[in-house]
């Protein structure tokens, strides 16, 4: 056992006193000793159940024979920190999970891990420390909430956040506002739609990381309990077969996970996070293989915030088994390789069949013959820039406007509330990349507010930063390379046309490169935003966005 290391032999009994300092009997140390990480906390609503999961987790550990020790992981709150200096601190804390994680695991020299994520960070920085570690290692999430509802029509955080924009419109009051307020999030768990955190716990079941129903089972179903001790003793057969994270998560595995990607109609967020947690994993993704894998694959799925369904509907459809069970199908799936159960991809899926062809699209019958995401690029973007397609307009698949250009979220979020936007805009936000703003904060305000307000099928917005999964419209970010190193985006002007044309994954600044080689010329990279602290660090280390955001 690699705990031998600190609880074996006569050299280690004063290892051995501090474990019965622990409350360890000599039986517990006898055994594989199982980190269970846990992301619990009282500040993300998707994670105030994190308790009972790990404790489902410890039990499912204890009934197989290991020794469960739960550690924690830090979590932010998406929701909470969007619209304010909060959000520069939420992408970056997924580096700050993985290297705590990495720190803990090998201090400790466990023998496996059990990681128990929810929130968007959290899980591609646990599935970046599963990669480095390299323990057997099983993942188990704590689950969407379910939809909310208000005057018979349900609802969720992205319909929340266009509230307040239909409220800066004049089209609702402020009653109205606080009975949306009261309604859209009815439950613990990760935000009811399609947004990021439910992304990548799909993603997580599409790599073949966690148990099928983690994407999707609600986190106040008892099923979720059961999946949890599911996993606990799952992770103790991990051990005893020696199938560790990097025999799972191969580049066959990661193709595999983009696709089911493509046909969910995942978060944009997924084009930061899949390609960050392969480069860890030691296998290289690129923006060019998005557009590839998009081409072959069906868009099978409309959940909130692309159409009207959640992540329950999902669920009693079959859940993200039987999503992948409709592209074997089609054969787009390696179903030779290895999970975490012990067993391939084509023995999982045996069994499991699409329950709802409303909320999983049958392969002959998709929302549309491509994926749910494309990647733009053009001269305002050489590395390629992310766009949810299935959430756009047909109105805005193709759209030339004039910019309107602004230097940061804060003020173009002034702008389109005080009706400064108008039909035809294209709203450019710079300095919010990864190194520029730093931290690349989420932007669900600005969209919510263009939203809210009737333009989403008028109005495009491109900026250097990113989305939360619940923005939809004609909403381009990870604009690469970004304003801070000198992209184009930094040298548009007020007025400049800008021409985006989605199915041919083209975006082009309208202006002769002769003039913007003026430009360039003249630009000054401005001082950064942040000269001290994490945030500091994080923007001298943190690469471009076309790279998934990681850190060298």
């Amino acid at each position: 056992m690699k705990s031998d290391s600190c609880r074996a032999g006569v050299s280690k009994a004063p290892h051995r006193s501090l474990f019965k300092a622990l409350g360890m009997t000599k039986t517990e140390m006898e055994r594989p000793m199982v980190g269970i990480v846990s992301s619990y906390n009282e500040i993300v609503p998707g994670h105030m159940n994190l308790d009972k999961i790990t404790e489902a987790v410890r039990t499912g550990v204890l009934m197989a024979g290991g020794t469960p020790v739960v550690f924690p992981a830090i979590a932010v709150c998406d929701g909470i920190a969007m619209g304010h200096e909060g959000m520069k601190y939420s992408l970056v804390t997924r580096d700050l999970i993985a290297d705590s994680t990495e720190c803990m695991a090998l201090a400790h020299q466990f023998d496996a891990l059990v990681m128990i994520p929810n929130c968007d960070k959290n899980v591609p920085g646990l599935l970046m420390a599963a990669a480095r570690i390299n323990v057997p290692t099983i993942f188990v999430s704590g689950g969407p909430m379910l939809a909310g509802r208000y005057e018979n029509k349900r609802s969720c955080l992205s319909s929340m956040f266009e509230a307040v924009g239909a409220y800066h419109a004049g089209k609702i009051g402020e009653d109205e506002l606080e009975a949306y307020e009261n309604s859209a999030c009815p439950t613990c768990g990760s935000c009811s739609g399609m947004y990021t955190a439910n992304s990548m716990n799909c993603v997580t079941e599409a790599l073949g990381m966690a148990l099928a129903g983690n994407g999707t089972i609600p986190a106040v179903m008892s099923a979720r309990l059961r999946l949890a001790k599911e996993a606990g003793m799952k992770v103790m057969e991990l051990y005893e077969k020696d199938i560790r994270p990097r025999d799972i998560m191969t580049e066959a595995a990661f193709h595999n996970a983009e696709i089911v990607d493509m046909a969910l109609g995942c978060s944009t967020n997924t084009m930061l996070h899949i390609p960050a947690i392969a480069h860890e994993a030691g296998v290289e993704l690129n923006l060019h293989m998005a557009n590839e894998f998009s081409a072959k694959t069906p868009n099978l799925c409309h959940l909130a915030p692309a159409g009207d369904t959640y992540m329950e509907d999902l669920d009693r459809a079959g859940g993200v088994h039987a999503v992948m069970a409709e592209l074997n199908k089609l054969e787009l799936l390696d179903t030779s390789v290895m999970t975490c159960t012990g067993k391939t991809l084509e023995e999982n899926l045996k069994g499991h069949k699409n329950l709802d062809e409303e909320i999983i699209r049958p392969v002959e019958n998709p929302f549309s013959k491509n994926g749910g995401i494309a990647v733009l690029f053009g001269n305002l973007a050489p590395e390629g820039c992310v766009v949810k397609q299935s959430a756009v307009a047909p109105e805005m698949m193709q759209h030339e406007g004039p910019a309107r250009v602004f230097e940061c979220e804060d003020d173009a979020i002034a702008a389109i509330i005080s009706g400064k936007i108008v039909s035809g805009d294209v709203v450019v936000i710079r300095y919010e990349g990864p190194k520029g703003g730093p931290g690349m904060r989420e932007m669900l305000n600005p969209t919510s507010a263009i939203a809210g307000m009737g333009l989403d099928k008028e109005v495009a917005l491109i900026t250097d930063g990113r989305f939360s999964g619940a923005t939809r419209g004609a909403s381009i970010g990870h604009v690469s390379p970004e304003a801070a190193l000198g992209g184009a985006i930094a040298l548009v002007c007020e007025g400049d046309t800008i021409a985006i044309d989605i199915p041919a994954c083209k975006i082009e600044l309208k202006v002769p490169e002769s003039q913007l080689q003026k430009r360039r010329e003249k630009w000054v990279c401005p001082q950064p935003k942040i000269k001290t602290g994490y945030l500091a660090r994080y923007s001298r280390m943190v690469t471009s966005a076309a790279k998934g955001a990681v850190l060298e």
